[in-house]
């Protein structure tokens, strides 16, 4: 408490009730938190009792842990806290309403082989969404919509050209979400809406005080959980210029309306920002100021000392642009890691890297594909979760992927199949099928809404005589005249995989047998074939080898991480969970405006602020503002401490596009009108 100032402390010392904490860019928001959370446990409150949702687990962790310099670690324990999503996993476990967690990537697989199996072209000939797309606007949805509108009215009115597909969309979803209840899969907002509706339901949870971090970016879905909780005591902590998710669901209008949703509400204002210089503040400050007040405030700032004025740089050429960003970083006396280029448009990037890749200066790219991602890794995960979960229709889908032949709705089918053969487990449907079991039952017709009856045409007899299928041969799930070539030697290894594991437990083994099987290796071999592959079509041999075993010491780094965890479940649980908040190298950081928001650096490039760029006009017309764009600006600015480059080209010769400057330039009054 001693190391607060007067707003921080009176924040941090708010009577019980709800209380709204205005935090400005810089002005200490964890620390306030932290002594809010300390202040109640001084005042007796049990620390079972205290609630603390952020929108990363990492934040809390370090909430958390900066309240061990003062508490014991028996009670620090004691407090709730992790993301939204986190929190929601953890307390319906408890209320004995556990789910497997799926993400959205596995999803939308599942929901691909639903939409492949509707027909869409007897209603229109315009092209229907894909199952990827469906999910995200679904997704959208269940984030924006919190009461009993039906999907097909929200789209019908969101999505005017796709509207007369409104009613086969929302039957594939019915459909979408029975599949999910059938193997008790859940993404990240069903945890959400599962929670939400057991609190209504009267499940007995309860806390004196809920504090809600990052306020301003809470989605209408997130408002309502909040809301369930019926806690007597809120500490909302949040900044309505740094929201920045419209595009995922986020409704400033639930930080906008805190004042009147509850009656005697507190605001309290963190105006005194320790981060950056006079001259960077009163840039940022003089552009947000063209947007709606919602609160009033205005950031002052603790800094003493010279520091240069914001730098506006201009470029005839794009690739001009870049290289000199280069030559300022490679002749700066800064951390490399205290280096920031932060971008609105992924096109930047590309030409940033290459520069600086010119220049021999390590850089890392928030957002670039992570180890966990690499296909060959998720692979390699997905054939162990075959094996953890044997129900796990998303792992079967995504490894059947590789089989020639073999799409989302004929993986989704065989899956089918083979349970219904395995009294509902794959493993058993491959290694011990009932003889007398149906594999599957026809399905009723509806025109409507582009179901056309059996899926599956008749089976073409001995079609697999010539593959070396060994004792798998005269295995049932043959039969279906939806199973390619490739997919029968997928199920042969997937079987040979399944009975070697049977009874393993240990998860260094599993993995190992994993990256040896003769499924993991065709899984291998179709990867690096596609990745050297030439133009022409030929693949480059050398190339190819290379890949494999690039591959292959990959897998080898998954197996020795395997180490550390006794058992596979586990192990797998830690990479279907944990696996996102890794750190991802060192050097200087390439960051969208959305990745870059909490951090802050010493040295700032905001690059291609060029009207149509930044503020960026494509998706301003896809549901965005020219509000949010100013907000993103803000954030960009402002995670800059000592020094802020602006820059942006004139013209890019390549693609011979010339730009004008951005409106935020001229709000800045760096250029005339």
């Amino acid at each position: 408490m001693s190391n607060l100032n007067h707003e921080q402390y009176a924040a941090a010392t708010a009577p019980l009730g709800h209380n709204l904490i205005i935090a400005s860019a810089g002005t200490g928001k964890t620390s306030t938190i932290v002594a809010r959370i300390a202040h109640l446990l001084d005042l007796g409150i049990d620390a079972n009792q205290i609630l603390l949702l952020t929108f990363t687990n990492k934040a809390a962790q370090e909430m958390i842990a900066r309240l061990g310099a003062k508490f014991d670690q028996k009670t620090i324990s004691k407090i709730t806290a992790g993301t939204f999503h986190s929190i929601s996993n953890t307390l319906l476990k408890k209320l004995g309403k556990g789910v497997i967690l799926k993400q959205p990537s596995e999803l939308k697989t599942l929901l691909k082989s639903l939409v492949e199996q509707r027909r869409f072209d007897h209603i229109s000939d315009i092209n229907h969404y894909g199952g990827a797309y469906l999910y995200d606007v679904y997704s959208l949805f269940c984030n924006s919509c919190v009461n009993d509108e039906k999907f097909s009215q929200w789209f019908s009115v969101n999505y005017g050209e796709q509207a007369v597909f409104a009613d086969i969309y929302e039957d594939i979803l019915r459909e979408f979400e029975e599949e999910k209840s059938r193997f008790n899969y859940a993404d990240f907002n069903d945890l959400l809406i599962k929670m939400r509706n057991e609190l209504k339901n009267g499940a007995d949870i309860k806390f004196d005080e809920i504090l809600v971090d990052e306020y301003q970016d809470t989605n209408s879905l997130q408002g309502s959980l909040i809301d369930a909780f019926e806690t007597k005591s809120l500490f909302c902590v949040g900044d309505f210029d740094q929201s920045i998710y419209a595009f995922n669901g986020a409704n400033i209008g639930i930080i906008g309306s805190f004042d009147q949703r509850y009656k005697n509400a507190n605001i309290y204002n963190l105006n005194i920002n320790y981060r950056s210089s006079e001259k960077i503040l009163n840039l940022a400050n003089k552009v947000i100021s063209n947007n709606p007040r919602l609160y009033p405030k205005q950031l002052q700032v603790s800094r003493n000392g010279e520091f240069k004025s914001p730098q506006l740089m201009i470029y005839k050429d794009i690739k001009d642009e870049y290289s000199h960003i280069a030559q300022i970083i490679n002749d700066t006396a800064f951390d490399k890691t205290q280096t920031a280029i932060i971008f609105r448009n992924n096109s930047s990037a590309d030409g940033i890297e290459i520069a600086l890749k010119e220049k021999n200066i390590k850089c890392k790219r928030k957002g670039s594909v992570s180890f966990f991602e690499s296909r060959e890794i998720k692979a390699l995960i997905d054939i162990i979760g075959i094996l953890v979960n044997p129900k796990d229709i998303m792992a079967f889908i995504s490894v059947f992927e590789y089989a020639k032949g073999m799409g989302n709705a004929k993986s989704k089918d065989i899956f089918d199949k083979l349970c219904n053969i395995g009294g509902g487990s794959v493993m058993k449907g491959l290694l011990n099928p009932d003889p007398n079991a149906k594999m599957s039952e026809k399905k009723a017709k509806n025109y409507e809404l582009g179901l056309f009856g059996d899926f599956e045409q008749s089976a073409v007899s001995n079609k697999f005589d010539k593959l070396n299928l060994g004792e798998f041969k005269n295995h049932k799930i043959l039969s279906s005249a939806n199973l390619s070539e490739d997919g029968a030697l997928f199920l042969k290894d997937l079987s040979e995989f399944l009975q070697n594991t049977k009874n393993k437990k240990n998860a260094y083994e599993i993995v190992n047998l994993a990256l040896k099987s003769n499924l993991f290796k065709r899984i291998c071999e179709v990867l690096a074939t596609k990745r050297a592959m030439k133009k022409n079509g030929s693949i480059d041999e050398n190339l190819k080898s290379e890949n494999l075993l690039k591959i292959n010491s990959k897998a080898l780094d998954l197996a020795f991480m395997s180490k550390n965890y006794s058992d596979c479940w586990s192990f797998y649980n830690f990479l279907t969970l944990g696996k996102s908040e890794f750190d991802e190298g060192d050097g200087v950081n390439l960051l969208t405006v959305h990745a870059s928001k909490g951090l802050e650096f010493r040295q700032v490039f905001v690059v291609d602020l060029a009207e149509g760029r930044f503020p960026n006009f494509k998706l301003m017309n896809m549901g965005g503002s020219l509000e949010e764009e100013r907000r993103l600006f803000y954030v960009a600015v402002t995670r800059a401490k000592d020094e802020l480059y602006l820059t942006y080209a004139q013209k890019d010769n390549m693609r011979n596009i010339e730009y004008k400057p951005s409106v935020f330039l001229k709000e800045a009054g760096l250029v005339k009108e």
